[in-house]
């Protein structure tokens, strides 16, 4: 699905700031530990970096049926009964919980925008409204992955809009658990 492609699109690329991340936080530990001088500006920009990774690949783990779940129960049911369990809880919990969140960190982010605002530590970053703006794309994201995932859900119960074949899986690792 198109919206799957978009999505993996931008877990993909947002992943490779988990390797920012590491470099950040070693260059710092090393700075402050090694060189006995702290920077909080490296500090602010790890805790931005871990922030951007983590919004922008949660719907990569949506689209993949990575996330968290309680499988212990679902594993009992029949595929019917799970896809019935899903929809209804991507319609009636995920959706309206993710819209309001969304709702609510957009102005957030668009204050933060507007006063352009910067870190209030003397030595800390600017720009603090572009991370500000990752919260609500992230969650944007995770709406688009669970719309996707609904939209299955119906068709593999309702053969509508029309009958689904299983999504590509990519994946070539020999250490994943769904090779």
């Amino acid at each position: 699905m198109h919206l799957d492609r978009l999505v993996v699109a931008v877990g993909r690329l947002a992943s490779w700031l988990w390797i920012a991340v590491l470099i950040v936080i070693l260059i710092n530990v090393f700075s402050r530990y090694a060189l006995s001088q702290g920077s909080i500006a490296l500090e602010e920009l790890s805790w931005h970096l871990f922030g951007t990774a983590t919004m922008l690949t949660l719907g990569y783990a949506v689209v993949r049926d990575d996330h968290v779940r309680v499988d212990v129960l679902k594993e009992k049911f029949s595929p019917k009964a799970q896809a019935i369990i899903e929809l209804l809880g991507i319609v009636l919990l995920a959706l309206p919980i993710i819209a309001l969140m969304i709702s609510a960190l957009v102005p957030y982010a668009w204050t933060a925008w507007i006063y352009t605002e910067h870190s209030q530590a003397p030595s800390g970053l600017p720009y603090r409204f572009i991370f500000k703006s990752m919260l609500p794309l992230g969650l944007v994201f995770v709406m688009i992955a669970l719309l996707s995932r609904a939209t299955r859900c119906t068709t593999y119960l309702f053969c509508f809009p029309r009958a689904v074949e299983p999504p590509y899986d990519d994946r070539r690792s020999a250490g994943h658990p769904n090779p």
